[in-house]
């Protein structure tokens, strides 16, 4: 099959190069003119055989909707445009609004596997109409790892951004729970080898996880992370899943603390802990530190 791909960053340019290795022609654009395979987004589209499908790969929000108004102007009735990047699932509605406004199909792609997802391949959560998504099967099924699993349909415009903001969401508090459980073992006495304890944990244990041997291999790397700052980021998923569960009334208390604690990374010196102290101290006599 033959397939545009916009934005050849870590995940676009390994996207590329898996899809070419099942025998796929794929035709890919970048700002960044080493990578890119046309100088130009609409030679990508020209070198495209109707009906057209492209793919884009670039950062949510502002850069997403300038390449598909850029596409919308480009591309003829009955081609095809995925958004495989980290959409919000409510930009998902409008994109597909304006696209089919021109007679543009339009499909969400969720994609997980990061820089991984070359060797082991991609998990994708799909949304559209079907008449679209079977037509881009044969990529989907290139892209998602060997097996049976790895690639769902997940149901209408939306619904595969959607599942991969949940699934960032869990992800948030698996990491959180790894990364607690962590610090404990650390700040313990007695246990003086939290590395292979972590390591044990691979085989036989009910909290063995992809994550769990990422964290292993980080240990590996730098076994009490002291070249690390504890300051995390958050890609918005996150905040978008505990929105949503708010919108919904649907509780939850793990992933919300998850997210929560990423905001207290940022904090050197917490303000509300000066308040915790504050009060500590006012009702019950507690010691508080100084600033020196």
């Amino acid at each position: 099959m033959q397939i545009g791909l916009v934005g050849l960053g870590k995940m676009g340019g390994n996207m590329r190069e898996r899809l070419r290795r099942a025998g796929h022609t794929v035709i890919g654009f970048d700002t960044n003119p080493a990578v890119s395979d046309v100088p130009h987004l609409s030679d990508l589209v020209d070198q495209l055989e109707g009906p057209r499908a492209v793919w884009v790969m670039v950062p949510a929000g502002g850069p997403t909707q300038e390449v598909i108004d850029r596409l919308a102007s480009l591309l003829k009735h009955d081609d095809v445009v995925v958004d495989g990047g980290n959409s919000r699932w409510t930009d998902d509605e409008k994109h597909a609004k304006e696209l089919a406004a021109r007679g543009i199909g339009f499909v969400d792609a969720g994609v997980s596997g990061g820089v991984w997802g070359l060797e082991h391949g991609y998990a994708l959560m799909v949304g559209g109409e079907k008449e679209y998504v079977e037509r881009l099967e044969p990529i989907f099924e290139a892209l998602k790892p060997d097996g049976p699993y790895g690639y769902v349909h997940a149901g209408k415009v939306g619904a595969g951004h959607f599942a991969k903001m949940v699934h960032n969401g869990i992800e948030y508090a698996m990491m959180q729970a790894y990364a607690e459980g962590w610090e404990l073992l650390e700040k313990v006495d007695s246990v003086d080898n939290v590395r292979e304890v972590f390591r044990s944990w691979q085989d036989g244990t009910v909290i063995r996880s992809w994550l769990l041997d990422l964290a292993v291999n980080a240990l590996d790397d730098d076994e009490h992370l002291r070249r690390l700052r504890g300051y995390a980021e958050d890609s918005g998923e996150g905040r978008w899943t505990v929105e949503a569960a708010i919108d919904n009334a649907v509780p939850l208390p793990a992933i919300t603390a998850s997210l929560f604690a990423r905001f207290t990374s940022r904090q050197e010196d917490s303000p509300q802990m000066k308040m915790v102290a504050a009060l500590r101290n006012q009702f019950g006599g507690h010691a508080v530190e100084k600033k020196a």
